[in-house]
């Protein structure tokens, strides 16, 4: 049986940096910091860059409804209380290349700050070489039943 996917298209956008550890207080970033404790809660992003890209998928609204992970009261950091996160599977495409990633959502109620605005998709995938902001992507979803 074939399962039900959505595809949306968007543009690479920048973020806030601390993902990656571009810019913040957290050496090496915040999904490197993360990625040990997913891991250890049976979501292994070993294969994946540690960090997001963002995708403007405007004018929609992104909203995850039914995440495949749901990670609640991640301490991460000593600095900050816990979080909770949500991630599921997905496949950005760019240009003729396709890549397994994860739609990574940290919930905004239990995040101290760097929040994105609606209509970004913060994605966690192994890296994708010569993809810049602004570029366009695909990303498909697999319909989960409820």
């Amino acid at each position: 049986m074939d399962r039900a996917r959505i595809s949306v298209r968007g543009v690479v956008c920048e973020g806030h940096g601390v993902a990656s550890g571009v810019r913040g207080d957290v050496p090496g970033g915040t999904i490197r910091a993360q990625m040990p404790l997913f891991k250890e809660r049976g979501l292994d992003l070993s294969h994946c860059y540690a960090g997001t890209l963002n995708v403007s998928v405007a004018p929609r609204v992104f909203a995850l409804t039914k995440p495949r992970f749901v990670f609640r009261g991640v301490r991460w950091s000593p600095d900050s209380p816990p979080e909770d996160f949500s991630l599921t599977p997905c496949v950005v495409t760019f240009e003729d290349r396709s890549v397994d990633g994860y739609i990574y959502y940290p919930h905004p109620e239990t995040k101290p700050r760097h929040f994105q605005p609606p209509n970004v998709v913060e994605i966690i995938a192994p890296f994708l070489t010569g993809i810049t902001y602004g570029s366009v992507v695909v990303i498909g979803v697999e319909l989960r039943s409820p």
